[in-house]
């Protein structure tokens, strides 16, 4: 008969409660301080709630009134330097970590309010309102907010989208040397989804100090969390991990705070990550001013069960009860605080003229200019002014002819020694020899600190790039062994890493560099082998860049690791083995920001194309007879490309054509296409033409993956046609 044997998790996992005897331990100053963050909370969210009930909120306005206890008992124990972010219901936890940011030493729940309080509680209702003057510039609204200088990260509307991130800023923090810590909160219905298991995984192999804070309030909108999940205490993931793990009453602050200080020890000793889970209760809906049983999913019952619980409330009671605070102290601090919130909304609203009466109405100058529209969706370029720029023939330096994936390697190393900040990541990248194809050879072994060897889960560690980019203080550089997985990261690739600096109002820099190769013809199928360029180039926040040789690579990897922008790099498996032209002691240059580079002058037609498809290009010309101007892009996202050398090719031969491999659905030509038309329409004599491969994904099979692609067979024929369609003689052979 068999035999059973019981299991114990490495970690612990606890309940914590807090007793009497805690309460008469407990500072005073803190218990103010405490008070006071509950009851200025309240106040704004009330307040919110009001505005978004009269049609003054333009979105959601996720209330977080009853949840007020999680944030402030986790939040009062967090320094300066410690950092935060949060998900769409996310008001009580910038509100907290922002007044403990001006109000270093705490609050007297008996004073007034400071001028800095004041101007806090404006600039954050001017955010959710969509003004100018908010912390976002009015980008954000209610979902996404962000102070940087006060730890604020930046709260987020992708259920479990910020967790990732939140990983980044707590690697950056160990990795310089200091005891700081990040907190990522989120609710019951993000502790399922795969990037915040992926990221608790990543964290705890790493040790990093991240504090996975949930706040468990029961509902997913309107589905329970006995209805999501077997098991409800949602805490006990953390034993998967070898996660420490503490479930607390959240409506208990003082049981927050000591939860809170017992994990920041863990973190603070380097013992890597920790999951604090408090049971709290949103008072309404999901959005707006209603409770959940006006929507049926809650009964009345039991939402004033937990009104009954109502942190502010306990909390006062407890302080009261130790004569640390009177009843008259706490209508007058609840008057105060409300009386701050007039003065906000009078601020940024006015009678409305053709309201009824009382009616409100934004104050018309406090709107974002609409010009402001893209204005930092990209950074200035002012990174690169003074930068040494080089093309291979005016390069000084010496040349020899070298493979082109031996250059990819030595350009990463050259920039690993030089710069300190630049950290290399991805599957396999610190094994093999330089992983799947050599690109990072002998950077473990020279950096072992900074070559990352990373689980397979692509959004956890590339969102975790996302967040060390954000931080400022390195420069990672994401591989993707093929460029399909970024449909497994695309919330972090699209979602959180391309729309971070214009989404949190310009002012912030996303220094990342994501490597992958196109591996068309390598036998890998449909998941393995599709060129991202075109993807990449319709999502905004994004550069692209493509080289066709290896001395371009040098040039485009080191503008693409000087730009403050986070950066395609796109490789191609054919040209790894190619060889070429390529320095052997100088990777010091970059490839001129924004210059295509013409490869073959002609007359006839434009061919516009990248990366291995010049090569198949220039032959193709050769070999239709064609006299095609080949013109290799290099820099392909729509503020980058370079318009002026494509005018002026087109201006000549009044004739285009577009190159590339891959599957049309994906294309990047659809897109080129249409920009050239509306930019050169009055200089075309006739449409833009197109070589691409089939409209499937290449297969298997060597016949079907071939015929799913395009090479230099395919571009002779597109030549011959544009010719054709041109009205020249061309033969069909």
């Amino acid at each position: 008969m068999s035999e059973t044997i019981a299991l114990s998790p490495a970690s612990k996992w606890v309940a914590l409660r807090s007793t009497e005897a805690d309460w008469k331990k407990a500072d005073p100053k803190l218990l103010g301080t405490l008070l006071s963050h509950l009851h200025l909370i309240r106040a704004f969210e009330e307040t919110v709630v009001d505005l978004a009930m009269a049609g003054l909120v333009h979105g959601p306005a996720h209330s977080s009134i009853g949840q007020e206890g999680g944030a402030a008992g986790s939040i009062v124990a967090l320094t300066a330097a410690d950092q935060i972010n949060g998900s769409h219901r996310g008001h009580h936890q910038f509100l907290s970590k922002a007044l403990a940011y001006v109000t270093p030493g705490g609050i007297d729940p008996r004073a007034g309010l400071s001028a800095e309080v004041d101007v806090l509680l404006q600039r954050t209702l001017a955010e959710i309102l969509g003004l100018a003057q908010g912390f976002c510039r009015g980008r954000g609204g209610s979902m996404h907010l962000r102070w940087e200088e006060a730890g604020v990260l930046g709260t987020n509307a992708i259920v479990g989208g910020g967790v990732p991130l939140a990983a980044g800023a707590a690697w950056a923090h160990k990795h310089a040397g200091t005891d700081a810590v990040a907190v990522t909160y989120f609710g019951d219905g993000a502790i399922n989804i795969g990037s915040v298991l992926e990221t608790m995984n990543l964290a705890a192999a790493w040790k990093l100090p991240l504090c996975f804070f949930i706040e468990n309030n029961r509902y997913a909108v309107s589905t329970s969390v006995e209805e999501a999940t077997a098991e409800p205490r949602l805490s006990a993931r953390g034993l998967a991990f070898n996660i420490p793990s503490w479930k607390v009453d959240g409506m208990d602050p003082l049981a927050v705070h000591l939860a809170m200080e017992q994990a920041l020890g863990h973190m603070r000793a380097g013992r890597g990550p920790t999951i604090i889970e408090a049971d709290v209760y949103r008072f309404f809906h999901q959005n707006g001013g209603f409770p959940g049983s006006a929507f049926g999913y809650r009964s009345k019952e039991e939402e004033q069960a937990w009104r009954e619980r109502d942190p502010l409330d306990m909390l006062g009671r407890q302080m009261q009860k130790r004569g640390l605070i009177g009843e008259q102290d706490i209508t007058d601090l609840r008057a105060r605080m409300r009386e701050s919130m007039r003065r906000a909304v009078g601020a940024l609203t006015e009678t409305d003229p053709a309201g009824k009466a009382g009616a409100l109405r934004i104050r018309p100058d406090l709107w974002p200019e609409p010009g402001f529209r893209d204005i930092g969706l990209r950074g200035d370029l002012s990174e690169l002014a003074g930068a040494r720029t080089e093309e291979q023939d005016t390069f000084k330096g010496k040349l020899e002819n070298r493979k082109f994936i031996d250059l990819v390697a030595d350009v990463m190393e050259r920039r690993m020694e030089s710069d300190p900040s630049v950290v290399v990541m991805g599957e396999d990248v610190h094994r093999l020899k330089g992983g799947t194809n050599g690109a990072t050879r002998g950077l473990k072994d020279k950096f072992p600190e900074r070559v990352l060897g990373t689980p397979i889960s692509e959004n956890a560690f590339v969102g975790l790039g996302g967040g060390m980019a954000m931080d400022g203080r390195f420069k990672p550089v994401v591989e993707f062994m093929y460029p399909d997985f970024m449909w497994v990261a695309a919330d972090q690739v699209f979602n959180q890493i391309g729309k971070a600096r214009h989404m949190f109002g310009g002012g912030i820099d996303v220094p990342l560099v994501l490597r992958t190769k196109v591996a068309m013809g390598t036998g890998y199928g449909s998941q393995h082998s599709m060129d991202p360029a075109g993807i990449f180039a319709t999502s905004p926040g994004w550069r692209i860049v493509a080289a066709s040789t290896p001395f371009d690579y040098v040039g485009l990897m080191n503008a693409a690791l000087a730009l403050e922008d986070p950066v395609l790099v796109i490789e191609h498996v054919d040209l790894y083995a190619s060889s070429g032209p390529a320095p052997v002691d100088d990777f010091d240059y970059q490839t001129p920001f924004g210059k295509a580079a013409v490869r073959r002058g002609g007359k006839d037609v434009t061919v516009l194309t990248y990366l291995s498809m010049v090569a198949h290009s220039l032959e193709a010309a050769e070999q239709a007879g064609v006299d095609a101007e080949v013109i290799d892009l290099r820099w392909l996202d729509r503020a980058s490309i370079d318009w002026e050398t494509i005018g002026k090719s087109i201006r000549k031969t009044n004739n285009v054509l577009i190159v590339e491999q891959g599957a049309q659905g994906v294309s990047y030509g659809a897109w080129l296409s249409d920009e050239i038309q509306r930019r050169f329409f009055d200089w075309l004599d006739q449409p833009v033409q197109r070589v691409a491969g089939g409209e499937a994904s290449p297969s298997i099979s060597k016949v079907l993956e071939r015929a799913a692609c395009a090479r230099t067979e395919e571009v002779v024929e597109g030549l011959k046609q544009v010719m054709r369609d041109q009205g020249a003689d061309i033969q069909k052979a």
